[in-house]
């Protein structure tokens, strides 16, 4: 697999480059205030809508919205591209920062299941550090080879997606460079507590017991304590 690795600017680098910083700046602004929320510190409250909690995904769904149409109705140039690109960016960080609430359809933010979200905002930030360096994972494309490019990406991220999904993010965000390592992540076994194994591993089978063999409870690694820090701590 050849990785190319281009330090000229262009267009197309440059909006990725606001968009990166808008994702990183707004998600860690969000944690931050939601922290605080949490411990009743400062002056931030959660919002409420006729006793209906709004959710931050909400807003980010709409400025995504508003900045997908305005790029494919109107295709701007200059200034309003960076506009669009930088409240695309905050929109999705506002929505993966919630993205374990729209996979299990419940309020998990502050539980073990929502340290999903964490994972998700990890492995999307490392695909845009590659895109804002230039960096090509799967080969230069031309018009001859862009379905084989396309269909190599499409590979990759869903073996990054799968070993996300069983517990195994720092496979998953190295292998959206190297996708041996998204590979190892997709077929090995999936952690107890993951998303994967909640749904596929039923309780007391031969992968449940070996994976809890594995994985035994309350076992920390590194990566858990990078969780912590950028997320906080579950509940």
């Amino acid at each position: 697999m050849d990785v190319d690795l281009d330090f000229g600017l262009d267009d197309t680098r440059i909006n990725a480059a606001w968009l990166f910083g808008s994702f990183l700046v707004v998600f860690l602004v969000t944690r931050g205030i939601t922290r605080l929320i949490r411990s009743g510190r400062g002056p931030f409250r959660d919002t409420s809508i006729g006793g209906v909690h709004i959710h931050h995904l909400v807003h980010g769904i709409v400025l995504m919205l508003i900045a997908g149409a305005g790029e494919f109705l109107y295709r701007p140039e200059g200034a309003w591209q960076i506009v669009l690109a930088v409240a695309f960016g905050a929109g999705a960080a506002l929505t993966l920062d919630e993205f374990a609430l729209w996979l299990h359809l419940e309020d998990v933010y502050w539980g073990d299941r929502g340290r999903l979200s964490v994972d998700a905002v990890l492995v999307v930030a490392a695909v845009g550090a590659l895109l804002v360096l230039g960096v090509n994972p799967f080969g230069a494309a031309s018009e001859d080879n862009a379905p084989t490019v396309i269909g190599a990406a499409v590979l990759t991220l869903a073996f990054a997606a799968v070993a996300a999904f069983k517990g195994k993010t720092v496979l998953a965000v190295l292998g959206v460079i190297f996708v041996p390592f998204a590979i190892v992540g997709a077929i090995r076994l999936g952690k107890p507590g993951s998303a994967w194994a909640r749904r596929r591993y039923r309780e007391g089978s031969s992968k449940d017991v070996r994976a809890r063999a594995r994985f035994p409870e309350g076992r920390r690694t590194r990566w858990d304590a990078v969780v912590d820090a950028v997320g906080g701590v579950p509940r």
